[in-house]
């Protein structure tokens, strides 16, 4: 019997092992192909979930307000101005530079500390129309930038002021190169100072006369820049305002519309015509009133809210015995409207400290502008 079966029991027992071993391997081999799949679903090979395609954001528009360094630090709002220029630094015909006393410089420091808050630059302005020890600021400027050892000694200065005190950049505020030289000297002097400040992360914008005549819509020739000094700024800074002294004495050309249009027009040909961005380019508007007895005072865009809140609405009022030209909501609405449809960098405040608080404040009014039209552009493009 057992011989028998035993032929039969081998059989059976290779049968029985193959098949075993058989569900083995195939287990084995399920379990690797698991492994295998689960690996390659974090394989850079394989896209994962694809996201929803985004729109370039256009580079952010600046809003601009210039400081008188009297000014109480915390009346300024820092929420809707992208830079504040500290205004002024003085320069001397040495080089030199001086600040309007310590209280000027303790005001700064405060300003630079509430900026920090809300991530506003501050810059410091140099120049301006009148100087502290009397006159014209244009004489001394003019003293210290022809000359290539009190040129250099004032970007030094200027330079070792802007890291000490932890400002963002230096503003230029000539007024106005008149000559050929002039011009020739500010260039020089632009580019002395932007070869130090660039390196070490800071701007460098400048004022510049609005060169348009307010009444006739041509080019003022007495006021004479050297087009190819534009490349060492991150802002052009245009006045566009004070047309009231073009000709004839006249509050309603202070600046109207037209007059900014025609400006605009203006320096975007201009930098067109050497290659420059239009974004360097921010269009100024004032926020004081004009009177048209000269006799009289001009008076502040927040004394006219203050007198009625109403003249938020109009680009002119009776006051103080006299008629009073400014800018008001509309024009300032299409203004920014201009400014943002011929691709201009932004907009600029003289000055900032003038405006009204609450809801009437044009610097709000003008921010909101900015970004309800970038916004608008943001989802629009593709």
């Amino acid at each position: 019997m057992k011989k028998r079966f035993l032929p039969l029991m081998i059989v059976l027992l290779t049968f029985m092992g193959g098949f075993i071993t058989g569900t083995l391997y195939s287990n084995t081999q399920k379990t690797k192909t698991v492994a295998t799949s689960a690996e390659a679903a974090h394989s850079t090979k394989i896209p994962g979930v694809k996201k929803e395609p985004q729109l370039k954001k256009q580079e952010a528009k600046v809003l601009i307000g210039y400081v008188q360094d009297f000014r109480k630090p915390e009346d300024i709002d820092y929420k809707n101005l992208t830079h504040v220029i500290f205004s002024f630094a003085h320069p001397n015909s040495d080089g030199s530079l001086i600040m309007n006393g310590d209280h000027a410089v303790k005001n700064l420091r405060a300003v630079v500390a509430n900026a920090q808050k809300h991530d506003t630059k501050v810059m410091l302005a140099i120049g301006g129309w009148y100087h502290i020890n009397g006159g014209e600021s244009y004489d001394y400027f003019k003293a210290a930038i022809s000359n290539s050892e009190s040129r250099k000694r004032l970007v030094q200065e200027l330079v070792s002021f802007t890291e000490k005190e932890n400002l963002d950049g230096v503003d230029i505020d000539f007024e106005h190169p008149r000559s050929s030289e002039d011009a020739r000297y500010l260039a020089y002097f632009a580019k002395e100072l932007s070869e130090q400040l660039k390196p070490n992360g800071k701007e460098l914008s400048i004022a510049v006369n609005a060169k348009v005549h307010s009444v006739t819509g041509t080019e003022i020739h007495s006021v004479i820049f050297e087009p190819s000094m534009f490349k060492y700024f991150d802002h052009v800074n245009l006045m566009a305002y004070d047309g009231q002294w073009d000709g004839e004495y006249n509050a309603a050309n202070l600046s109207p519309y037209s007059y900014s249009a025609n400006i605009v027009a203006y320096w975007t040909a201009l930098f067109d015509k050497h290659g420059f961005s239009r974004e360097k380019l921010v269009l100024g508007v004032p926020l004081y009133a004009q009177p048209e007895d000269p006799s009289i005072k001009q008076v502040s865009y927040e004394a006219l809210i203050n007198h009625n809140p109403a003249n938020s609405g109009k680009d002119q009022v009776k006051m103080n015995g006299t008629t009073y030209h400014y800018n008001g909501h509309s024009t300032l609405k299409k203004k920014t409207s201009l400014a943002l449809s011929q691709q201009l960098g932004g907009m600029m405040l003289w000055e900032a400290g003038l405006d009204a608080k609450g809801n009437h404040s044009a610097t709000a009014l003008i921010a909101g502008e900015l970004k309800k039209q970038e916004d608008t552009r943001y989802y629009t493009r593709k």
